[in-house]
């Protein structure tokens, strides 16, 4: 059984309006191209401007009944395919960075907050999410456990190793930083450690401090049936805009989970004390 994930790699437009208008036609791509589920940069309505003035910021902000998320959720009914739409949500005392997963049937399924904030920098007028949360995808053919993470969550070992805990199979990042060797190897080991796959959606070259390079490390190291290792990274976006699809095998990814030893097989949460204290 095979997911089809697609990475809304875009650079984001003047406004609101013109953001959606994009995103909408990125979905429609995905859906002739396939997919299963629709995945865009970080806080896509705002194009991740974040003016430090809070009369500002807060007139970018908007909540996850606006007409620009709900509209997704319509969306996904009528193509009947998930959608994970990110926002800058409206929230008190300070917004939040947040993404909403809508299934193929309009329903929504996962909403999650950004837990680890950049709050050494623009991210510092934010609040940060207060917990990892996973749910199920049905799409279709099959379902899969999913939770999200975003762009600066992928540094915390935590954030994927609690949403392998809740039994997340497949991590879906948002992002908008600059990819390089580092970040896409900390994509790498967070798949390596808990053996889940993790997709991740950037903003494309042309978007300030962006790079592209989405990308899909599948969580499968090696397979026993085979010498040697494999390269997890099963799908690398190039620079530029563009809706690209790409494949992830749940069956062979659910063997490597079921016969290998990483993940929560042999834990010593007794030796752990000092990282809750």
């Amino acid at each position: 059984m095979e997911l089809e994930i697609a990475f809304a790699q875009l650079v984001a437009g003047k406004n609101q309006a013109e953001n959606k208008e994009k995103a909408i036609s990125a979905c429609l791509q995905a859906k002739e191209k396939g997919a299963d589920v629709v995945l865009f940069p970080e806080m896509w309505n705002e194009g991740y401007y974040l003016p430090q003035e809070i009369d500002q910021l807060e007139a970018l902000a908007i909540s996850k009944d606006d007409d620009f998320v709900q509209s997704f959720r319509k969306l996904a009914y009528e193509l009947e395919m998930a959608i994970g739409i990110t926002f800058l949500e409206k929230h008190d005392p300070k917004p939040l960075n947040s993404v909403v997963f809508f299934d193929r049937k309009g329903e929504e399924i996962l909403h999650y907050s950004k837990v680890h904030i950049c709050a050494f920098d623009l991210e510092k007028v934010l609040d940060p999410g207060k917990d990892f949360y996973v749910s199920e995808l049905d799409f279709g053919r099959g379902k899969v456990k999913f939770g999200s993470m975003i762009c600066f969550d992928r540094e915390f070992p935590e954030s994927a190793r609690i949403l392998m805990l809740k039994g997340a199979e497949v991590i879906l990042a948002p992002n908008a930083c600059p990819m390089e060797i580092n970040r896409l190897s900390a994509l790498r080991t967070r798949a390596y450690e808990n053996m889940v796959a993790v997709a991740t959606c950037n903003f494309a070259k042309g978007q300030p401090d962006c790079n592209g390079h989405s990308s899909l490390f599948n969580g499968v190291p090696w397979v026993r049936e085979e010498s040697g290792v494999r390269d997890m990274c099963v799908f690398e976006a190039p620079e530029e805009e563009g809706v690209y699809v790409a494949t992830l095998d749940l069956d062979e990814l659910r063997r490597h989970r079921e016969n290998d030893v990483m993940g929560d097989k042999y834990r010593r949460t007794e030796a752990y004390k000092t990282l809750v204290d």
